[in-house]
């Protein structure tokens, strides 16, 4: 599906490589810049493509997704905030649901920037009763940078919920993880002494002690793909795997085969946001082919 964004009709251009187009009733900021293409929805500040000149789509995006508002977008990098999971309602938190502003953006010959915020309104505080302010900046390039800052005084689970589009679940490895990991499917804590973890089927796992960067090794698409963690505490590695992709509306049943999710968290102890201290979650990514 992503390729079909850039087809779409252009309603406004801000810039020589930024447009802003719509699809059913979301709108998007579309880049094609020399050096990569990319979408952001303006709901939940979503990044739901990223492609480096030369390159396939790095970023994963289920065909199913309605691009509707309100409705959650199955794939990109999902801002969860101010929860993770199914803690409170919407699951994921509303973050990733809300009408972001895009307040700044730039481009250079090397990438474009997008600045998008979010603020407490009468909606939000009937799902969370804090006042808050959002920015998430996200440079779209040869390589893609997604920031989320958070102001006010509250504590927050969160997470950039990354999908990456991969050849063949089977097949790939992601190194880096760490052993140590809470297994959601059981309820247990476990350790995975191997190097490199694999897909056996469904999996769900919040590895906590990870280290910097996380790679996906992808034999059939003869790439790498590189994930650098900043100022995340955890990461959550899932993919629902063949019986839990038939269950969503939002994924059909094979798309489980050409993704997974290696996200950037901090989800397994809350993170105190104070008005002196801002929190920061960051995530950077590259892509390169193996040799």
């Amino acid at each position: 599906m992503s390729n079909s964004l850039f087809s779409l009709p252009i309603e406004q251009q801000l810039s020589p490589s930024l447009t802003l187009r719509k699809k059913n009733g979301l709108t998007l900021a579309v880049i094609n810049h020399p050096k990569a293409k990319g979408a952001v929805t303006l709901q939940g500040a979503q990044l739901v493509s990223w492609q480096p000149s030369g390159e396939s789509p790095v970023i994963w995006l289920s065909e199913a997704s309605d691009f509707e508002p309100g409705v959650a977008i199955r794939g990109g990098i999902p801002i969860c905030w101010p929860w993770f999971g199914k803690t409170g309602s919407p699951s994921h938190g509303f973050a990733r649901n809300g009408l972001w502003q895009l307040t700044a953006h730039d481009e250079s010959d090397d990438c474009v920037w997008l600045t998008l915020t979010l603020s407490d309104s009468e909606g939000t505080h009937k799902l969370w009763p804090h006042a808050f302010s959002l920015i998430a900046r996200i440079r779209l390039g040869e390589t893609c940078e997604v920031e989320l800052e958070s102001h006010g005084d509250y504590a927050i689970t969160t997470a950039l919920h990354s999908y990456f589009h991969i050849g063949d679940i089977s097949q790939i490895g992601i190194a880096g993880l760490g052993d140590a990991y809470m297994d959601k499917l059981t309820g247990k804590d476990a350790l995975d002494s191997s190097p490199v973890m694999q897909f056996p089927g469904p999996v769900d796992r919040i590895y906590r002690q990870p280290q910097a960067f996380s790679t996906i090794s992808d034999p059939v698409l003869n790439r790498t793909i590189e994930i650098h963690h900043r100022q995340a505490a955890d990461v959550v590695v899932w993919n629902p795997g063949k019986e839990g992709a038939a269950t969503m509306a939002d994924m059909s049943n094979e798309g489980y085969k050409t993704m997974a999710c290696v996200e950037t968290a901090c989800v397994s102890q809350p993170i105190t946001v104070t008005r002196d201290k801002p929190h920061y979650l960051s995530v950077s990514i590259r892509c390169y082919r193996n040799e």
